[in-house]
C-alpha cells in the first residue's frame, strides 16, 4: 500500500510497501564552515526514507548558514522543507564563536532573498518534538547548543523525543584511538551545551571522530558531483572546492554525513551502550567526552564502520538523480 498524506509537521507518512514508515527528522546544522554538513543535508533531501520536518541552524552568523541550507534545498527541489534560525552564541555566552570565513562563497547569490521563518529554532524543535512525542529524531550536527536551550526550555523535550543521532565526541575507544585527538569540534565549541544533552536521560547515538575519521572524499568525488551535471551537485563540489583550500588537503572527513546515513542503515556501525559525560573548564579548548561502557547507559557509541558501505550510500544516492 503507497500512502501519503500532508507533509505538513505531525502527518503520518508512509513509502514502499505496508509499514515503511519515514523517518522524520529536524537537522540542527553548522552549515557553511566544514562542507560535510552540506553534504549531510543534501544526503538527507535525496533519501526518500527520511521527511526532514525542518533545518535549523546554530553557532556563529546563523543568518547566514540559514541562507546556504535555503539554497541548497531550493538547488535540491525541496524548498518544502523550511528553515529556521537558532542561537548564534555558546549557551552561557561564554566562549568565543569560530568562523571559518568562506561560508556561502560560490553558492550564495547576495542579490536573493531566502525565506527564513521567523519562528525560533529552539521554539521549532520544542514545539515538533513535544506534539509529536516518539517520532521526531533531532540529528544535530553542529554545536549542541539549540539542543540544549530546547531541553532547558521544555524538560520533557528528552523525554519526547524518538532520539537523537549527533556527529559530536570521540570516545578513543576503537582500533583508530592513538590517531585521534582528545577533543571533538562540535563539542570543543560549546562543551556545557553538550554536559546538558548527554546528562538530559535522551536516546542518544553518538556519532564521533572513532567513525568519522575513517570515511572520507577526495578530489575524484569532487570531480563526479560536478559532472553530474545536477544543480545540487555542481553547488556541492563548489563547497568541496573551498574547503579543501581551507585545509590545504585534496580529502575530507564526511563527519556528518554518516549521521545521516545510520538513519538508513544503522548496520554501518558498530555500537556499544556507554554513560558519556562531558569534561570541561574554563580553557578555551576543553570538551572530553568520557565514555564508560555500561549497558545501562543512554549513549550508543559507535567505535567502527564499513567504510566503502558509506560511500556506496553517500555517492549512490547523490549522483542517482
Amino acid at each position: 500500500m503507497k500512502r501519503v498524506k500532508s507533509l505538513a509537521l505531525g502527518s503520518a507518512i508512509f513509502i514502499g510497501g505496508e509499514g515503511a514508515r519515514m523517518e522524520r527528522i529536524i537537522i540542527d546544522t553548522d552549515i557553511g564552515s566544514d562542507v560535510d554538513d552540506a553534504m549531510a543535508l543534501a544526503l538527507a533531501m535525496r533519501s526518500r526514507e527520511l521527511m526532514i520536518e525542518g533545518v535549523t541552524t546554530v553557532y556563529g552568523d546563523v543568518e547566514v548558514r540559514a541562507q546556504l541550507a535555503a539554497e541548497l534545498l531550493n538547488l535540491g527541489n525541496r524548498s518544502d522543507v523550511k528553515v529556521y534560525k537558532g542561537l548564534e552564541q555558546t549557551i552561557l555566552q561564554n566562549r568565543e564563536v569560530w568562523w571559518a570565513g568562506h561560508e556561502g562563497e560560490g553558492v550564495l547569490d547576495p542579490q536573493k532573498e531566502y525565506k527564513i521563518e521567523d519562528m525560533h529554532a529552539v521554539d521549532f524543535i520544542i514545539k515538533a518534538v513535544m506534539e509529536n512525542p516518539e517520532e521526531i529524531t533531532l540529528v544535530p550536527i553542529g554545536p549542541l547548543t539549540n539542543i540544549a536551550a530546547a531541553i532547558i526550555r521544555e524538560p520533557q523535550v528528552a523525554k519526547k523525543v524518538k532520539k537523537i543521532i549527533m556527529m559530536a565526541g570521540v570516545t578513543r575507544l576503537g582500533n583508530n584511538a592513538l590517531s585521534l585527538p582528545y577533543i571533538e569540534h562540535n563539542i570543543k565549541c560549546d562543551p556545557e551545551a553538550a554536559s546538558v544533552v548527554f546528562g538530559s536521560g535522551a536516546p542518544i547515538t553518538m556519532v564521533g571522530l572513532d567513525v568519522t575519521m575513517k570515511v572520507l572524499i577526495n578530489n575524484d568525488d569532487k570531480n563526479m558531483l560536478k559532472e553530474s551535471g545536477d544543480p545540487l551537485n555542481i553547488a556541492l563540489s563548489k563547497l568541496i572546492e573551498k574547503w579543501f583550500e581551507f585545509i590545504n588537503m585534496d580529502h575530507s572527513a564526511m563527519h556528518d554525513p554518516l549521521a545521516i546515513s545510520l538513519l538508513l542503515d544503522p548496520t554501518l556501525v558498530k555500537t556499544e551502550k556507554a554513560k558519556v559525560i562531558i569534561e570541561y573548564d574554563h580553557r578555551p579548548v576543553t570538551g572530553q567526552t568520557i565514555s564508560v561502557l555500561d549497558p545501562n547507559g543512554n549513549v550508543d557509541i559507535c567505535l567502527d564502520v564499513e567504510s566503502e558501505k558509506f560511500n556506496q550510500i553517500l555517492l549512490g544516492k547523490l549522483l542517482k538523480n
